[in-house]
């Protein structure tokens, strides 16, 4: 078959032959369809995510739309390695595989099954939250940032606030739902004090960061309280992301002196079933009322191509 394949980190996939896949017990084929280049994806592919395993070759790629082999039309995780979903045809995980509303083009499922799926999951399962709550979303220009704006106001939420670096980009996020917008470039006091007017004035329940790095660390430094005599509300932060960095400084006195919690969202962190269960809800949401979202499709062939594309609010989508 034909599929994009990773011989090393250093260097794009290419296009090229590769074996057939063929199921174990328990295991599922699939027809590929569709399958979205996701951030993660990326990171697999040149070994800086903490899933990389350094075995290759490999084929890229961790869900996907596609047929199985009784014709059912499926949203899907890639279920064995070295079978990615940026094929022809790959090997789909029993845990995650959906049958697709008639609404859902196969396209725009491969397209927002990721992306949605990061912050439904990480708002109802490492969040638990409850209708009414206020949300800051760090890094909210980005495709995913954009998603859950609008997933976080269609599960009740109170206020949201995006922060991200694109004035212009941000000021449209108010179309999509936002409440409020913070930009990231403006002079450090000036950032931090539009943070403390926010939490003083309207508090913030959950923060989703899809960032990480220095950003963390200024909005962090906000949260952490002086004097002994303050209450602390509760603050949920769900690290996503970490395209500004993969590290941060914490003081311990953050958390010591506040109310927040510190969680991580991502495979490892929520299970597998879970992550079936945010994918479905998510897509009967998609189905009764699309989601604003920007897909481009792409033929696979021209994975060479597009692999180092600038991302610019759009997703892009192979298509075998």
């Amino acid at each position: 078959m034909n599929a994009a394949v990773v011989h090393a980190y250093d260097a794009p996939p290419s296009y090229a032959s590769f074996t057939d896949p063929v199921a174990a017990d328990g295991e599922m084929l699939v027809t590929v369809t569709a399958a979205a280049l996701h951030p993660i994806v990326k990171s697999l592919a040149n070994g800086s995510h903490y899933g990389s395993t350094g075995k290759f070759p490999f084929i890229p790629g961790v869900d996907g739309a596609g047929k199985k082999e009784n014709g059912t039309r499926v949203f899907f995780g890639a279920g064995r390695p070295p079978y990615g979903t940026f094929a022809e045809k790959t090997i789909a995980s029993p845990l995650v595989c959906l049958p697709l509303p008639d609404t859902l083009d196969d396209v725009t499922a491969a397209a927002i099954g990721n992306p949605g799926m990061s912050s439904w999951a990480a708002l109802k399962f490492r969040a638990k939250f409850a209708t009414g709550e206020s949300v800051l979303i760090l890094g909210a220009t980005g495709v995913a940032g954009k998603l859950s704006i609008q997933i976080a106001k269609r599960l009740g939420a109170r206020r949201v606030i995006a922060v991200g670096r694109n004035p212009q980009a941000l000021e449209e996020l108010k179309s999509l739902g936002a409440d409020a917008v913070i930009a990231l470039g403006q002079e450090h006091d000036a950032l931090v004090a539009a943070y403390r007017k926010e939490f003083a004035e309207n508090g913030v329940d959950v923060v989703l960061d899809y960032l990480w790095g220095e950003p963390a660390e200024t909005l962090l430094s906000v949260v952490s309280q002086k004097g002994l005599q303050h209450s602390s509300p509760r603050i949920r932060y769900i690290q996503i992301g970490n395209s500004a960095g993969p590290n941060i400084t914490l003081a311990g006195a953050t958390l010591r002196s506040s109310g927040l919690e510190l969680l991580g969202s991502g495979f490892g962190s929520v299970a597998m079933e879970e992550i079936g269960k945010s994918v479905g809800e998510f897509f009967q949401e998609a189905a009764k009322k699309p989601f604003v979202f920007d897909v481009k499709a792409v033929p696979l062939r021209e994975i060479g191509a597009y692999w180092n594309a600038s991302e610019q609010g759009t997703r892009l989508v192979f298509q075998p």
